[in-house]
Order: structure tokens, then C-alpha cells, then sequence
């Protein structure tokens, strides 16, 4: 289409005079020389500086005047006054609230403007999640929440992504939060600056985004970034009462009449957009934050535009929707730019790189990930005993964990009273579900016939706070006679074997299996620094000072079957083995950490780590690993905050030359202490039987005292010749490359080379050469690096001293108080490292990370000493000589409230990630459900909104310049036998199912 310049400013414009009488305005839709699609909309973030209760009420209005029950009650009556008009919705969290409390007048009011059209929802989960700190389960989850309301309710699935806000896009929202969920297009607003002018240039803001490599043309879905780079109207088109934008006053009688100017304003924004815009149809965002508390002032002044500029003739202005635009765009028949991998880092402007939230507020980001996992286990277990349609249910911690996934939630950028909000919607979901989890794991020990337990005998406790050492179930004296049962469940679909950690009184322990047999056992001291932190912690948690006092962790072996558990009995006995401390002495030689196949060599000279040893495939690599600390910038045009990281000058944490060094040595694992500093603390445990080294971080409270804040790495530094590049994961999906100080899209002008090169990360990171790969992975997200060849570093914690002018008006400066005492946020957490020959690393970092995404589930139960063993003392679900396959995992199954059950199994592994696992896998559920019969399946897309054939055969096709691909030809599972239900799965592939089980249960197996 030809350039629209300054000259077509001087076609003749009609003069517009209205009387000051009664006027209907003509706001149909039309079609001409430049198609205006008004879209208007209303952005509610779900908590940011109000908690999201609060938004919804309207209190608070201190902070920010902002009601979203006004909206929607605005919203009805100015719909209803024209049909032409419409309206777009987002977030179920806030919709539910306000759909709950209406009358079911008004419901079928609100039904019938979404069967219209008038009224449409898009993205359609319950909140707008984050991009960058979100797990892709998580993602699904939320989603999948929104999605089954608006199902429900109305009967329609969403068609539109609508991802505005979030700070940055992955390449898992495309094509799994995208095409997977039937979605016809993408649209957002935050793109880098540098690209978004690149593109405006080329008229390549909307394109073809293929998110997967693997998945091929399937994975492809219309995107589009806004122009300007948010999600507002263009500037004075803004029409909230309190707005300052003139308004179309067309009433000649009055002063201030303004049509023509108004009319002369729309037309020369409607040029500006089309000069970057393919085609000659455009998208206004009418809208933004927390806007239409009084609907009729937007609505007013749109039809008069409409009016008064489709009279004008220059260009057509029409009420629309992002569904409407995309059918338009689609209809052109047009091919389109190509977009692969990702929208990361996002930067705003010269130095305004959004990347430290990948790691802000990483204790929430740890307990998130944390129930994330506990809240896919207790689906499971909920499963396997049945739905309690009275309650207790799953449905409360859904319900927060779908919140929190929030753009402002996950991502640590909201006000700390909101943090807070998040953390105790947390804890009370935690505290139903486990309940949850209590009585299932009662029953299933009772009777492996789950319908016939009505109220289980044993009470089951479970610990929150096991990562401090405290476990008020586990530190019990049983020198009298006492026992503990352990029961460990493993939500995996695969036998494992881990080491088990508990804290507990007594020295003198022995732990046996359900047989009555004896199983080695270990006894490690919990050192001073742990037992401070569990006393503060503990405290501040549950209110109280710990009533014991645990001295010492015993650790076993647990071997769980797939999808089941294994019980174990500890008890007075001398058994374990204490283990040996090595005294903390310096010398010239090398201390030897690991009597397994891995070894750590650390320095006799200075306690620093010196070299990694595979004795099984020959891996002898130098290793270096430090702490350190970027100053975080105050900058007054840019400062270093909750969502910006701008580094002024990195530090080395060391309190003096050598690192005080203790190792403990045992039958199952050497453990190896180092203090950095007086807040910086380290564990590294070594497992005999295991190839990577667990390394658990303490870090904080961080110093300010000096005026600074400080953002705390850790580094690992290694002779391998990656040559700039490194890989991480997209929401613990797919890897992507990422290469320093380069964009494959635009030519990079670097200003800031730490934070510009930083990536998020939620599975892990890693490094090659021609020899050997690197991996790290991570228990929650976090940000990291490769700033310099040969080192990965990863952000651990952040305090800083002042806002970075995003919007949150806040320092990112946590605190705790406890013991009339309030500190610096202290952060636990860990990382695991692993070296592996070139092409086999990908089999420890698929495996081992569903194992950190889905530990062990613990619970105990305190028994006397005349108790010999649970009924039931192992469990599987799957039938007892089968298992998944290595390359599957089980990321859902859930009874639905209807009796149905969810179902998805997702495929591991990327083409040509694994010359073993890369390729299609098969799942028999018949032996997945060996004790009840499968009467009906149905795959679903991935939200499970729409049966998935239908899905396929709605869903767009676009053309895509330089390809031919517009048809979907991606190898896929083959449609599943209604008869030999087996399920086939290609590499990177996730498939949706609802099953009808037959009520009658068979017996389960009771290994």
C-alpha cells in the first residue's frame, strides 16, 4: 500500500455543524482508504499496586483510583444502548467475582451481548500471566481455569491472544499458549524499542511468529506489536472522566466546539499508524489501565468520532474487536513476515533493560514454584480417592496459584502489601489442599479401594518449612518407644530414587522399608547457621518460636514406585551412620569431595572449588565458583529496581582470602560447607549414587547499611569455548540460543552488556563447546548469563534502595520481622550442576528437572510402639510392571467437578535435542488406569475448551513470506484408538484429554 505522508493532510475536509438538539449518530461499520478498528478495552491487572480484592472493590483509592466492579457495572448499560458498539474482556478473576453476584436477569442480559458479539472475551484466562518468570504448567493451568468459566458460562471459546502487558513474550506463548489453545492470533505491546523501530520502518510489526522449531508450521500464529509500544489510545483519545483529553463537543450552541479539529486529529494519527502498518486496516487500543469505571464518557465520544470521520470520508472509523481485525488481516490473503524464537529482553528505552524481575522477590518465586508442583501432586491424589464434592478440594490453592501468575505477581513487580496478598492466598489454598493430601494418602494406606474410605485412621502432617529444618512432625523423642512413618509419594510416571532429608531429635535412629528391613541411613549435624535461620524463619511463619529443637537430619534412600508411594519407619535403633567430619584445616593439596562417580576437588590452600570428575565418562574440567554482587544503579534517568536491572560496578563477596571450609562425610552423600561472608552461606552435597552436585545458597540479609543496593550472583567459570553463546529455557519448555550482545532480528547497539544480555530462566542454562556441555538447573526463576566466555552466572537475590520509575513507586526492599527483630529478607534456595560429553547433556536436564519441578511429597504420622505397618504400605496407580516411558511426563490429572477426568501428557524433549528421546513416544493407558475402565475419550485442545479437531479445523491458516507452509504438515501423535487407547506423542508435543472412567473401581496393586 502506498506511504500516507504529510500531504495527504491537505485533502479538503468537510465542515461539520450540529444543532443543540437530540442526534443519533451513524456508527456502523463501513469500509474505506484506511480502516480504524476501535477496540475498546480495559486493562485490570490482577493486583499490582492494590491487591486484587481491592481493585475489584474500589478501596484503597489512596494509592490508585481504580474499581473494576464499576467497569463491568458501567460496561452492561452503555453496550446495551447501541448495538454497534463492542467491548473486549480479559481477566476471569475479576469477571467471576462480579458474574457471581448478579442477578440471572442480568446474566442473561450479559449472555446475550456475548452471543451478539458485542461483548467478547479474549485471552480468556484469569489473569494476563507473565511471559518470563512463569512455568509452562502454570501457564496451562491458568489458562485452563479461565477457559472452563467461560465455557461454562457462555458456552464460547476465546479466539485472540491478548498478552498487552507482560514484559517481554516467549516463544512457549506462541505456540503453546497460542496455537495449542486454538487461538487465531497474538497481540501485545511490549517489544524492544530498538526492534520496534526496526520493524515499524519495514512495516514488520505484525508477522508469522513460529515459537517452536520443533513443532514446525503447526506452532505459527499471527502477532502483532502494537506501534507505539503500549496499549492506549493514540495521545488525546483518552476519554475517562478524569481524563484530560479534549472531548468531541459537536453542540454548536456551546462554546467550545471542536468536531473538525477532532475529526482533523483522528485522521492525521490514523496516517502516522498506517505509514507502519501492513495493509489498510489498523487497531486502536481504546483503552487502558482499569478504564470504562464510567463506560458512557468513552462510548459518547467514540460514536461521534465514528460519525463525524465517516463523514469526513478521508479514512473509515469502526467499532471492532482483535477477532474482527485478525478475520480482516486473514482475508487479504496476504503473506507475512516470519518471527521465530522469542521477544526477549525487553528494553524500553536506552538502558531500561526489564530484567530484573526475572529474579525480584525470589522467595516468592520459590514458593510458587513450590505449590506449583505440590498443587499437581494432590490433583493426583485427590484423583485416586475421589473428588469431596462438600470439600475439602484442590480448588482454593487453583484459584491462587492461577492469581499469582499475574504479570505483576510471579514477576515480583508489585507494591509489597500485594506481595503479601499473593503469599497468603497462597498459604490458604496450601492449607485446604493439604487436607487434601492428608486424608487421600489416609485412605489410600487404609484401603487401596478409595471409595470405601470415609474417614481414614491415620493423620498424616505434612512439613512447609522442611528447607529450614523445621518439622515439628519429625522431632519427636523415640527413645520411649516412639515411631515416625514416612510415607514419600512420587507424582512422576516413572520409578525414582532420591535421598530423603529430615530433621530430628535423636541420635541413635534406625529407618526400615515396609518389609521391616533395615536401610542405611546417614546422620548429619545441622549446623549453627541453619538452626539461627530456622528459629527467625520459623517464627516469623507461624507466629511462634519452635517448641523443639532439632539437631540433626537423618537421611535414606527412598525407591517410590510411578505415580505412587513407599512407606518407611523410623524409630529408636543404632543403625545410622553418623557422619565423619573433616576437621577445617588448610593445605597445599587437593580436599576430595563424592565417593561415587563424581568427585569435587577443592583447594587445601584457600577452601576454593578447583575441578569437577566424572569417573564414569571421563569428564575432568576445571571449576571455579564464586559470589558476587552488582551495585544497583541510582541513576536519576534510570535507577535499578523492581523491574529494571542497571548495574553500577561488580564486587567479589569473600570475607578474606581463604573460605572457611567444613566437610562432612557419609554412606550416601559428602556434604561441604562454605561461608563467604556473614550472609552469604553455602551447602554442596554430593550424592553417591547421582552425577551432579546440589548446591544450596543462603544469601541475606543483604547489607544496605552502605547505602547501596546490591544484586547478588553467582558465578561458574570453566575452560569451555562456548564463543558467546548460551542456551536457556522458555518457561521450562524448549531451549532457545541465545548469543551476547546479538539479536538475530535487528543490529544490536549495545549499552548495557550485563543487563542487556540477561535471560530468563525457569528449567536451567547451559554452555558447550566441540567437547563438553555445562548445565545448571534451577528451583525457581531466576535471571542469568553467559557474560563472558566460559562462565555461566545466575541472579539469586536483589535489594535495592529506589523505584526505577515503572509504575510500582516502590524500592524493591524486602524485609522480615520476627522476634522483635526486622532484617533484610534472607533467600534459600538451590541450583544443581552437572558437566556431560557434547550431545548428552539434554537426558540430566529433561529428567532431573521433573524431578526438581515435582519433588517427593512427604508426610508423617507419629505412631506408638506397638504399631507395626500401614495396611496398605506401597502404592501404585499404574499397573505394577509398567512405567512411562523416559521421555513423558504426566503435567495433569485432575477429577473435574463433573466426574470427568483431566488428562495431559507432554512430550520432554525438542527434534534433535537426544539421539535416543527424541522421538515419538507411546503411552498405553490402559496400563496407566489398570483399575478402572476407560469408557470414553475425547483429545481437547489444550485449554480442554473444545474438542481439538474442531479446534483444527477452525484455526486460521496464514501465508508466510519466503515459505510455503501455510498448511500444517508438523509429524503429531496419531489420533488415539478408542479401542487400544495408546497414545502416541512427537518430540516437544502436549495432548489433552477428558476421560469417562467407570465408577467401579478394581483393586489396586499392593506391592
Amino acid at each position: 500500500m502506498a506511504a500516507f505522508g504529510v500531504l495527504a493532510m491537505m485533502v479538503l475536509s468537510v465542515c461539520f455543524v450540529v444543532e443543540g438538539k437530540y442526534m443519533v449518530y451513524n456508527t456502523s461499520a463501513g469500509v474505506g482508504k484506511i480502516n480504524v478498528h476501535l477496540v475498546p478495552h480495559t486493562h485490570d491487572d490482577v493486583g499490582w499496586l492494590k491487591t486484587v480484592d481491592q481493585y475489584y472493590v474500589g478501596s484503597n483509592n489512596s494509592i490508585q483510583g481504580a474499581c473494576v466492579h464499576n467497569v463491568l457495572d458501567s460496561l452492561i448499560p452503555a453496550l446495551l444502548a447501541d448495538k454497534n458498539r463492542k467491548f473486549i474482556y480479559v481477566e476471569q478473576a475479576f469477571f467471576q467475582r462480579w458474574w457471581r453476584q448478579q442477578s440471572d436477569e442480568m446474566k442473561e442480559t450479559v449472555k446475550m451481548l456475548v452471543s451478539s458479539g458485542q461483548l467478547e472475551f479474549i485471552n480468556g484466562g484469569m489473569c494476563m500471566h507473565d511471559e518470563a518468570a512463569a512455568h509452562y504448567i502454570d501457564m496451562i493451568d491458568q489458562t485452563t481455569l479461565g477457559h472452563w468459566y467461560i465455557k461454562r458460562d457462555f458456552n464460547v471459546t476465546p479466539r485472540i491472544g491478548w498478552q498487552i502487558d507482560p514484559f517481554g513474550h516467549s516463544s512457549v506463548q506462541a505456540y503453546l499458549l497460542g496455537a495449542e489453545v486454538g487461538f487465531d492470533a497474538l497481540y501485545f505491546a511490549r517489544i524492544d524499542y530498538q526492534d520496534r523501530a526496526k520493524r515499524s520502518a519495514e512495516k514488520k510489526l505484525e508477522v508469522i511468529w513460529q515459537g517452536s522449531k520443533t513443532r514446525g508450521s503447526s506452532s505459527q500464529i499471527f502477532t502483532g506489536a502494537f506501534y507505539a509500544g503500549n496499549y492506549e489510545p493514540p495521545t488525546g483519545f483518552y476519554y475517562e472522566v478524569n481524563d484530560d483529553s479534549p472531548i468531541v463537543q459537536d453542540d454548536i450552541e456551546l462554546f467550545d466546539y471542536n468536531v473538525q479539529e477532532r475529526v482533523d486529529a483522528f485522521v492525521a494519527a490514523a496516517y502516522f499508524q498506517a505509514n507502519v502498518t501492513r495493509s489498510n486496516h489498523i487497531m486502536w487500543t481504546m483503552g487502558t489501565d482499569f478504564k470504562y469505571q464510567y463506560a458512557h464518557t468513552w462510548f459518547r465520544n467514540m460514536d461521534k468520532l465514528i460519525h463525524y470521520v465517516n463523514q469526513d470520508g478521508r479514512v473509515n472509523a469502526l467499532y471492532s474487536s482483535p477477532s474482527i481485525y485478525t478475520d480482516v488481516k486473514h482475508a487479504l490473503d496476504e503473506s507475512w513476515p516470519p518471527k521465530l524464537d522469542d521477544y526477549f529482553p525487553y528494553a524500553d528505552r536506552i538502558d531500561g533493560y526489564w530484567t530484573g524481575y526475572f529474579t525480584s522477590r525470589p522467595t516468592s518465586k520459590g514458593f510458587i514454584r513450590e505449590l506449583s508442583g505440590y498443587y499437581l501432586a494432590a490433583r493426583q491424589l485427590e484423583f485416586f480417592r475421589g473428588r469431596n464434592k462438600s470439600g475439602p478440594t484442590t480448588d482454593s490453592l487453583a484459584d491462587a496459584l492461577a492469581i499469582v501468575q499475574h504479570h505483576d505477581a510471579v514477576s515480583g513487580t508489585a507494591k509489597q502489601h500485594v506481595a503479601d496478598d499473593y503469599a497468603k492466598r497462597l498459604s490458604i489454598g496450601y492449607e485446604e489442599s493439604k487436607d487434601v493430601v492428608a486424608t487421600s494418602l489416609g485412605c489410600l494406606t487404609q484401603s487401596p479401594l478409595s471409595s470405601e474410605c470415609k474417614s481414614p485412621v491415620t493423620n498424616f502432617n505434612q512439613c512447609p518449612l522442611l528447607n529450614i529444618s523445621y518439622c515439628p512432625a519429625t522431632e519427636v523423642d523415640l527413645s520411649a518407644g516412639k515411631k515416625i512413618a514416612v510415607l514419600v509419594y512420587n507424582p512422576l510416571g516413572w520409578k525414582r530414587t532420591s535421598v530423603v532429608r529430615i530433621p530430628v531429635i535423636n541420635e541413635n535412629l534406625s529407618v526400615s522399608d515396609s518389609t521391616g528391613k533395615l536401610i542405611l541411613s546417614q546422620l548429619l549435624p545441622i549446623v549453627n547457621a541453619s538452626l539461627s535461620m530456622r528459629k527467625f524463619y520459623a517464627s516469623a511463619y507461624t507466629g511462634e518460636s519452635p517448641s523443639s529443637v532439632a539437631n540433626y537430619w537423618l537421611a535414606f534412600t527412598a525407591v517410590v514406585p510411578p505415580l505412587g508411594f513407599s512407606t518407611y519407619v523410623i524409630s529408636s535403633g543404632q543403625s545410622s551412620v553418623s557422619t565423619k567430619f573433616v576437621p577445617n584445616s588448610f593445605d597445599t593439596g587437593g580436599i576430595e569431595v563424592g565417593h561415587g562417580n563424581l568427585k569435587l576437588i577443592y583447594s587445601g590452600k584457600d577452601g576454593k572449588l578447583m575441578k569437577y570428575i566424572n569417573g564414569r565418562n571421563s569428564v575432568n574440567v576445571s571449576l571455579e565458583q564464586s559470589y558476587s554482587y552488582y551495585v544497583g544503579s541510582t541513576d536519576e534517568l534510570q535507577a535499578s529496581g523492581a523491574y529494571i536491572f542497571r548495574p553500577n560496578g561488580t564486587y567479589t563477596i569473600q570475607s578474606e582470602e581463604k573460605i572457611p571450609l567444613t566437610v562432612f562425610r557419609g554412606p550416601l552423600y559428602d556434604e561441604v560447607h562454605q561461608k563467604f561472608s556473614s550472609w552469604v552461606y553455602q551447602t554442596t552435597r554430593v550424592y553417591k549414587e547421582k552425577e551432579h552436585a546440589e548446591v544450596e545458597f543462603t544469601v541475606g540479609p543483604i547489607p544496605i547499611d552502605d547505602g547501596k543496593g546490591k544484586e547478588i550472583v553467582t558465578k561458574l567459570k570453566t575452560m569451555i569455548g562456548n564463543n558467546k553463546a548460551f542456551y536457556t529455557d522458555s518457561n521450562g519448555r524448549d531451549f532457545l540460543e541465545r548469543i551476547r550482545d546479538y539479536r538475530t532480528d535487528w543490529d544490536l547497539q549495545v549499552n548495557q552488556p550485563i543487563a542487556g544480555n540477561y535471560y530468563p530462566i525457569n528449567l536451567g542454562i547451559y554452555i558447550k563447546d566441540d567437547s563438553t556441555e555445562m548445565s545448571v538447573l534451577v528451583d525457581r526463576s531466576v535471571g542469568g548469563s553467559s557474560i563472558i566466555d566460559g562462565e555461566v552466572e545466575i541472579m539469586l537475590h536483589r535489594r535495592l534502595l529506589q523505584d526505577d520509575g515503572r509504575g510500582v513507586d516502590e524500592a524493591l526492599n524486602e524485609t522480615v520481622c520476627a522476634l522483635d527483630t526486622c532484617t533484610g529478607l534472607t533467600v534459600q534456595g538451590k541450583y544443581y550442576l552437572r558437566f556431560d560429553p557434547l550431545g548428552e547433556g539434554s537426558k540430566w536436564r529433561r529428567s532431573f528437572g521433573q524431578e526438581i519441578y515435582s519433588p517427593f511429597l512427604l508426610a508423617f504420622s507419629e505412631q506408638d510402639d506397638k504399631w507395626t505397618n500401614f495396611p496398605t504400605p506401597t502404592f501404585s496407580a499404574m499397573d505394577p510392571s509398567y512405567s512411562l516411558p523416559d521421555n513423558v511426563a504426566i503435567i495433569t490429572l485432575q477429577e473435574l467437578q463433573d466426574g470427568a477426568v483431566l488428562l495431559r501428557l507432554a512430550h520432554l524433549y525438542e527434534v534433535g535435542e537426544d539421539k535416543d528421546l527424541s522421538s515419538l513416544a507411546t503411552v498405553e493407558l490402559k496400563r496407566v488406569f489398570p483399575h478402572r475402565k476407560i469408557n470414553k475419550i475425547k483429545e481437547m485442545s489444550l485449554s480442554a475448551n473444545q474438542e481439538r479437531a474442531e479446534m483444527e479445523r477452525k484455526r486460521l491458516s496464514w501465508k508466510v513470506e519466503g515459505s510455503d507452509t501455510g498448511h500444517r504438515s508438523d509429524s503429531r501423535g496419531a489420533p488415539i484408538d478408542p479401542v487400544k487407547l495408546v497414545v502416541e506423542l512427537a518430540p516437544v508435543e502436549v495432548r489433552t484429554f477428558i476421560l469417562d472412567l467407570d465408577p467401579d473401581i478394581v483393586q489396586y496393586s499392593t506391592r
